[in-house]
């Protein structure tokens, strides 16, 4: 795990997508501990499906609420690589983003190419108060995602999933 300086990062501002209204990164982690999973971008389907996939957990999560990064900076203080237009092409063609592209169109998911092609991202678990990093990780294809187990066990929950309700895409959702 690599070393993340929680102060530096929970500084950094981040918009609510519900209400607009910005707060500092660390105001998400004061009173519980929290999952902070990076999109590469919105349009990507393994990132829709890894979003799927960490709401099974939800009984044992509190309601998720969606921060936007607008500037980017907690990518950039996480560790978070950019492609370069060379190295995204095999990046994207590689085994694992086949297959996890599979898996999200195996269960209705589906994606597009909005968003910000270049950008990698990740995940930060981090305990009630900014205690310490409970999960940090970083990336290296965009088909690579954190297993349930490791999420659940970070957190201390139970790993037991169930299904959740297959997504419903339509000229307002998933196709933009």
């Amino acid at each position: 795990m690599a070393n993340v300086d929680l102060a530096r990062v929970g500084k950094n501002v981040v918009k609510s997508a519900d209400s607009g209204e910005c707060v500092e990164l660390q105001s998400l982690w004061q009173d519980q501990p929290v999952v902070l999973f990076f999109l590469r971008r919105f349009g990507c389907q393994i990132c829709r499906w890894t979003a799927s996939e960490i709401s099974k957990l939800e009984p044992n999560l509190r309601a998720a609420a969606i921060y936007v990064d607008e500037k980017k900076k907690c990518y950039k203080d996480l560790g978070f690589k950019r492609y370069t237009a060379l190295s995204v092409v095999p990046a994207a063609l590689g085994k694992k983003v086949r297959d996890g592209a599979a898996k999200a169109s195996a269960e209705g998911i589906q994606g597009n190419f909005s968003g910000d092609l270049l950008q990698s991202g990740g995940m930060l678990i981090v305990a009630k108060g900014g205690e310490k990093v409970l999960l940090h990780f970083i990336q290296d294809s965009p088909g690579d995602i954190v297993p349930l187990e490791d999420i659940s066990s970070a957190l201390s929950i139970s790993a037991n999933v169930e299904a959740g309700q297959k997504p419903v895409c339509n000229d307002d959702v998933c196709t933009r």
